[in-house]
């Protein structure tokens, strides 16, 4: 399944994974003990929650979308 979601994935000291929030679904988490299972796990649970959501009839949440604009502002603003 192919979706638009974010997913932050973040190295934590204290619990020694990456732990993964999925923003747009009121900040669910999931971890992984490498990036690339954090990112799979954050990729199943992203999925889990798309059919969650549909079997209820609820709405999906909007997927955040960033622009060219903001991009670049964000390339600017760590360059300087």
């Amino acid at each position: 399944m192919t979706c638009r979601y974010s997913m932050l994935i973040q190295w934590s000291d204290e619990d020694q994974v990456y732990v993964v929030t999925l923003l747009e679904f009121d900040g669910n988490k999931t971890h992984g003990d490498t990036y690339e299972e954090a990112a799979r796990k954050g990729q199943e649970a992203l999925e889990s929650l798309i059919e969650a959501f549909q079997a209820e009839g609820w709405p999906l949440p909007e997927p955040t979308v960033f622009t060219s604009a903001e991009i670049a502002e964000s390339n600017t603003a760590n360059a300087e």
